[in-house]
């Protein structure tokens, strides 16, 4: 019989449940051990879960407070020098996440980058050649003993070696392949201590696979698997989010013993992997969607799986295609939801739910005659045949929209000068990247006017409330350009879905983002169309309320895209196209109102790209071409801005330079080296900000770190072109760490433009 296991399951609960115990610990509101009490509650429920729905395995090591990236430097002993090691656990933990936390110091947060093409961050893990490494697994053995009361057998979740380096930066310029062989002992280390706590299988997870890998690292692979093979665990390695390619051959000859394909979004490498398989390797196959919300199509599972299972026997594993982290808790939660989406959805536990299945399926062929499989199968064949789903207008203009190439009609100088005529702004202009706190009282506000406790009118007066406050906040800091603040957006981009037909809200969707930031992703299931303005009214209200520019915000369509769980019956392409559309229309109102700073943020644009190279030119020509489509439509003198984060931009800087905006603000508090690197080597030639305040961190930055990233920055970017802002929005910061923050930002903007002047004069 065919066994069932996952590769990872949800952390932060069913009602994130560690998110608000994490927060509460670190405003101080509760102990340590209530902590920990709740998220080894949430654990015990992940291991119910996978229990209650017969996982052959029980998959252990893959929680963790923060990160699991963050866990496996601590487990090693690597966590960046600049954190005192003496410090208990759970301290050090929290400084090299987020910058401080309940011991009363305070040092520099981690830098964090998306998990491969997925929309979480990691802690990146830093590397330098006086790197050591020492084993401190206590951690990871207190969960497993906790999972062995269970009765059931384990599979611990841990990194592989050469992913853990490859993600990681190195600080001093060193190979970071170098530390392999000091690394790989505690792995042989913790594999003795794992062995001897009863534990049957080790899951080293090499998504690294999926990348078109130096030759270097390709090479390191075969040696560092033999020098793990006598462990005495059994090993399965689990590649995910893409075909392997030229690396399938190199993952089958590995000393292991199974092998984890990800069927989903690889599903051409099965045949060449059947042929490299052999008589004695588990193969474990990711043939349930572990990054998307759809249903499954058991029937076509089963087709190809059905034929494995008589040759494999109990070597065929059925899983997900990657860890569930990725998708919420639970569906059966959810409400009624526009044109009944909610009946097409399947999160974490219904896919358990569908693994089971499939796995019964293999054993007993009575399984697919029961009312389980059959109404599974009517809902897939409910939402391909959904008249909810299609609407020919939005299909053509969107068609007719990619036949065309976008762009402004003048060159950036010459609309430069225009725009400089309508705004008046000094050299370095300052400006914050569009939201502003989102307070208790705003998110109250916002509650009670959706659970109809407060009537539209009070819900707008409150709004205009706190719009208002806004504006006389930045004006008093001495910010060039302003924003609204949007505090009537719970989310960049669900505030948008709510209002696009095509979109669905989850009441209950929340996934992980870092830490304990969740976001509930809005559901794209149908062509896409705007019944009204989404913006303009507050914009223009804003604006009615200051002599200053405000900058009109949009998302761009591949974040939405990105950020969204996408429809899987048409090109993400044809997708982001009618998304351009729509935000097309916005920006024209927005001009029309009076808006002469127009923001269209596409944070997502790089962690969209492909894993391969061979398939980026293809992606990055639709990326680039929607976005020109939503903004060449406005006057020269109406300035076009963007903005992306936490990505590196080495790979793609000529694709931003062609998205052509006027100014782009990007990211680069916590790795300005890597960005002014980049700069130095390709420069930049429109406007630039970057981002000089790391928002994700607690801290209020200091002035002498901000100006550094400024005084570098100008030794690349001309004057005229260089722009002074944070390197993300506020909306989760407390108003009484951003106004100092600013200040000082705008004080040290100030400094550093008499420099400018003093050398021009």
């Amino acid at each position: 019989m065919s066994y069932f296991h996952i590769l990872g399951f949800p952390r932060i609960g069913a009602q994130r449940q560690l998110k608000w115990a994490l927060e509460s610990y670190w405003r101080g509101d509760s102990s340590l051990d209530e902590l920990l009490d709740t998220a080894a509650q949430v654990r015990v429920d992940n291991w119910q879960q996978q229990i209650d729905h017969g996982a052959d395995l029980l998959t252990v090591g893959d929680f963790a407070l923060y990160d699991h990236m963050l866990n496996a430097s601590y487990l090693f002993g690597h966590l960046p020098q600049r954190v005192d090691s003496s410090l208990p656990v759970y301290d050090q933990l929290f400084l090299a996440g987020r910058g401080r936390s309940q011991c009363g110091c305070g040092v520099a947060a981690g830098e964090m980058t998306k998990w491969f093409d997925t929309n979480y961050h990691y802690l990146v893990p830093e590397c330098s050649a006086a790197d050591e490494f020492h084993l401190q697994p206590e951690l990871l053995l207190e969960e497993v003993r906790a999972a062995r009361k269970t009765g059931k057998r384990l599979k611990v979740v841990l990194p592989g070696p050469l992913t853990y380096l490859y993600l990681g930066r190195s600080v001093d310029g060193s190979d970071r392949l170098d530390l392999l062989p000091r690394l790989l002992p505690l792995y042989s280390e913790l594999f003795e201590q794992l062995s001897q706590e009863g534990v049957d299988w080790v899951q080293l997870d090499e998504p690294v696979l999926a990348l078109d890998l130096p030759e270097a690292w390709r090479f390191a692979f075969e040696p560092a698997y033999f020098a793990l093979r006598k462990s005495g665990l059994s090993v399965l390695l689990a590649t995910y989010f893409g075909d392997l390619n030229e690396n399938l051959s190199l993952a089958f000859s590995l000393p292991v013993d199974g092998v984890h394909l990800d069927l989903v979004s690889g599903a051409g490498q099965l045949s060449r992997a059947l042929d490299l398989l052999g008589p004695y390797k588990v193969l474990s196959l990711g043939v349930v969607d572990g990054r998307n919300i759809w249903r499954s199509d058991l029937d076509a599972c089963l087709a190809v799986l059905k034929p494995l299972a008589q040759q494999l026997d109990q070597r065929l594993w059925l899983a997900p295609s990657c860890s569930l982290l990725h998708v919420p808790v639970d569906a059966s939660t959810e409400p009624v939801l526009t044109d009944g989406v909610q009946q097409w959805l399947a999160f974490a536990i219904q896919k358990l739910d569908e693994c089971a299945l499939l796995r019964n399926a293999l054993a007993d062929g009575e399984v697919v005659a029961s009312a389980r499989w059959r109404e599974q199968a009517a809902l897939i064949q409910h939402r391909r045949q959904s008249t909810a789903v299609n609407r020919q207008q939005a299909k053509q203009r969107a068609t007719e929209a990619a036949a065309v190439t976008w762009g402004r009609n003048t060159p950036y100088r010459e609309r430069l000068k225009l725009q400089q005529e309508v705004l008046r702004l000094p050299l370095l202009p300052t400006t914050t990247i569009g939201s502003f706190p989102q307070t208790q009282e705003i998110r109250t506000l916002r509650r009670d006017y959706r659970n109809g406790r407060v009537t539209p009118e009070e819900y707008g007066a409150g709004l205009a409330s706190e719009i208002a406050r806004c504006i006389r906040v930045q004006e008093q800091i001495g910010l060039d350009v302003l924003v609204h603040g949007e505090a009537e957006r719970n989310d960049m981009v669900e505030y948008f879905g709510e209002q696009l037909q095509g979109i669905a809200s989850t009441a209950n969707g929340w996934v992980q983002s870092y830490g304990s930031r969740c976001v509930k992703p809005p559901v794209i299931y149908g062509d896409i169309e705007r019944p009204n303005s989404m913006t303009v009214a507050w914009s223009r209200y804003a604006q009615s309320l200051t002599e200053r520019p405000v900058k009109g915000m949009l998302t761009g369509p591949v974040t939405i895209l990105k950020w969204s769980f996408v429809r899987d019956d048409q090109p993400w392409s044809a997708t982001a196209y009618q998304l351009a559309a729509v935000l097309r229309d916005e920006v024209s109102e927005l001009e029309a109102s009076g808006i002469s700073v127009i923001q269209v943020d596409e944070p997502a644009l790089r962690e969209a790209l492909p894993l391969r190279r061979a398939e980026h030119q293809a992606y990055l020509n639709w990326a680039v071409n929607s976005f020109r489509y939503c903004v060449s439509g406005v006057a020269d003198s109406t300035q076009i801005h963007t903005h992306m984060c936490y990505a590196d931009f080495d790979d793609i800087l000529p694709a931003i330079e062609a998205m052509d905006a006027d100014v782009i603000t990007l990211e680069t508090a916590r790795s300005a080296s890597g960005l002014l690197k980049t700069l130095a080597q390709t420069p930049y030639a429109n406007g630039i900000g970057p981002g000089v305040y790391d928002i994700h961190s607690p801290n209020v930055p200091s002035a002498e770190a901000m100006e550094d990233i400024l005084l570098r920055s100008l030794a690349l970017v001309r004057a005229e072109d260089l722009w002074v802002n944070p390197d993300c929005g506020l909306k989760t910061r407390r108003w009484e760490e951003v106004v100092p923050a600013l200040e000082a930002m705008v004080a040290v903007a100030a400094r550093c433009r008499e420099v400018v002047l003093e050398k021009a004069s």
